[in-house]
């Protein structure tokens, strides 16, 4: 017996011909078992996706999305203000495909579609900005300069090592930037290369090694870095131990908050799950419990001390 009576499955159809009919082999024949009425959507622009999903998504169970973070950041925004939101099931099909990795999802499409029909629905928290949402993180500095410095041809040629190429090339040109931050109650101000407010846990493909994030405990992790070094390097790394005083870092500090204000000397372009959108000055909140998705394996949502 399906476990949905109703679902869309959702694809960019501007991918490589040859690329596409071998991905939905493996996927439509596997999600089709699990849903009794399973409607198939190609779209080829964002206006596309969005008038689909704003069509779609009051009246299915479950949505399943199969791009990169950057298509699942665009779903997102566009299901967030609904009042009733389907189930949604990540496929991935991009270059890092971070929440899905989030979600503990094999990154082999036919293990993934296998997986996540079968997976535990859980929620998760979501961010919301003044004018739209996000689901991995927000950030500033570094992190935005990454996305604009990585090269579209090294990203074809070479995908998530793309990503790895442009950080180091990045973190070589940093540049501080004064800010002033308020989480919750408490007000912050100085220097750093880069803000990053997390409720994702990955960026890059990597696990960010800060165990205290978590996607639904209703809060932010705020992280302020102050310079691109060794010394910050070694103060992650050891985030989360017992023997840890994080009062001691140099190059790092860490908040957690429901509210983030922020603001810096200059206006900052600003990174959301990978995308470029907005700029500095911005609020932003914590919406508990705001999705629901499908998890890929036994690991989604943990921390790396709760596995």
């Amino acid at each position: 017996m399906p476990r949905y009576q109703s679902g869309i499955f959702i694809y960019n159809g501007k991918k490589d011909e040859a690329e596409l009919e071998t991905a939905l082999s493996q996927i439509l024949p596997v999600l089709s078992k699990g849903v009794k009425e399973l409607k198939i959507i190609q779209t080829l622009s964002l206006d596309d996706l969005y008038a689909n999903c704003r069509h779609y998504g009051p009246e299915v169970e479950v949505f399943f999305v199969f791009g990169g973070d950057g298509t699942l950041h665009e779903v997102v925004n566009c299901l967030a203000p609904m009042e009733k939101r389907p189930v949604i099931g990540v496929l991935p099909g991009g270059t890092c495909n971070d929440f899905s990795r989030v979600l503990d999802t094999p990154q082999r499409l036919n293990q993934a579609a296998a997986s996540i029909i079968e997976g535990e629905e859980v929620t998760v928290d979501a961010g919301k900005t003044e004018d739209d949402y996000f689901i991995n993180f927000w950030g500033i500095g570094l992190v935005t300069q990454t996305s604009f410095n990585i090269d579209e041809n090294q990203k074809n040629r070479f995908g998530v090592l793309s990503y790895f190429m442009s950080a180091l090339k990045t973190m070589n040109q940093a540049t501080p930037f004064r800010f002033k931050l308020t989480v919750d109650d408490e007000e912050i101000d100085g220097e750093a290369v880069m803000i990053l407010v997390m409720n994702g846990q990955f960026i890059g493909t990597r696990r960010f090694p800060v165990p205290t994030i978590d996607l639904q405990d209703g809060k932010f992790d705020v992280l302020v870095v102050k310079n691109s070094n060794l010394t910050l390097f070694r103060e992650l790394m050891t985030m989360g131990r017992p023997q840890t005083d994080e009062s001691d870092f140099q190059e790092l500090s860490h908040y957690q908050g429901e509210k983030v204000n922020i603001d810096v000397e200059y206006k900052q372009d600003v990174d959301m799950d990978g995308e470029i959108k907005g700029k500095t000055p911005e609020k932003l909140e914590v919406l508990p419990g705001h999705f629901t998705f499908l998890t890929g394996g036994p690991n989604a949502l943990h921390n790396m001390d709760n596995p």
